[in-house]
């Protein structure tokens, strides 16, 4: 299946549970997880590398890596996907880690199988690059936390795309499903949320490319995700009144950790056409907040 209905992947304690055995793939995992007030989880990465990224409320993440190094990061977090850009935990792989929340929180956990071991590491939220991608109706925000050229990893990618309601984001639509100068192999997790209360959706649509039969087009709701193996991907459907979030988790198994991407001739033109629209002006909803110790 490639759309996950909110709760219907749920296990073990987590909302969403995703990894390559039940993907049918080899590298991106994705798991939600709710912590209660004063809850703790604990987790191993096992062969994979994992962001841990708050989604709502706050969190400590204590990392405890193979060698025996142990870190804690306060994770300040945010109220909501929509109110702005969140700090993040790096867990190398072959770590183990606990995860505590006072308050209570909804974490995502972002893993790609991997490699090389590299350091536990914080991210900080006035590091994460912000842009405004696109134009007129095909504007959106996308927050590069894990893009390849923003955060190191041995090959996990993952950025945030908010997209105001009535807005198409994913388009033109592209590809990452096969190898070249101008595209990488990339396998495509999109977890998504929506602003506007519980009634609130979007839709989704994945179809064949070339390489790869993967066909769908899905209505969306908070808490649900879509698995992208290959296909045209695109676009992803804010309908009017309900601002739609998504998480992309990518990984593949490229030499090069890069987000290389072939549009859909037969709708690459709209890219060009950007230039002569104005970027919509509701975005960016928020920019990442000003280093500490800066006005």
């Amino acid at each position: 299946m490639t759309h996950l209905a909110a709760g219907s992947t749920a296990r073990d304690g987590y909302d969403l549970w995703v990894e390559p055995e039940t993907a049918g793939w080899a590298y991106s995992s994705l798991r939600v997880l709710t912590l209660e007030p004063g809850g703790e989880r604990r987790f191993a990465a096992g062969e994979s590398e994992w962001i841990v990224l708050p989604l709502a409320g706050a969190a400590t993440v204590e990392v405890l890596d193979s060698t025996g190094e142990r870190a804690v990061f306060p994770l300040r977090g945010r109220a909501s996907v929509f109110d702005g850009v969140s700090d993040f935990a790096y867990v190398p792989r072959d770590a183990r880690a606990v995860l505590r929340s006072p308050g209570g929180c909804r974490l995502a956990l972002a893993g790609a199988r991997c490699e090389r071991r590299l350091a536990a590491r914080h991210g900080p939220a006035s590091a994460v690059p912000v842009e405004v991608r696109g134009a007129g109706g095909a504007t959106r925000q996308v927050n590069n936390f894990a893009a390849a050229d923003a955060f190191g990893c041995d090959r996990l990618i993952a950025v945030e795309v908010l997209t105001p309601g009535g807005n198409w984001s994913s388009f033109p639509p592209h590809k990452h499903d096969e190898a070249g100068p101008h595209e990488s192999v990339l396998e495509e997790i999109y977890y998504y949320e929506f602003g506007g209360g519980p009634d609130a959706l979007g839709y989704q649509r994945v179809y064949p490319s070339p390489a790869g039969a993967t066909d769908v087009l899905a209505e969306v709701r908070t808490g649900d995700a879509v698995l992208i193996p290959d296909g045209w991907h695109g676009p992803s459907m804010a309908v009017p009144g309900y601002d739609m979030y998504y998480l992309n988790v990518m990984a593949g198994p490229g030499a090069e950790r890069a987000w290389l991407i072939s549009d859909d001739p037969a709708h690459a033109w709209v890219r060009a056409s950007w230039a002569d629209q104005l970027p919509d002006p509701r975005l960016p909803l928020y920019g990442p907040p000003p280093q500490e110790g800066t006005a």
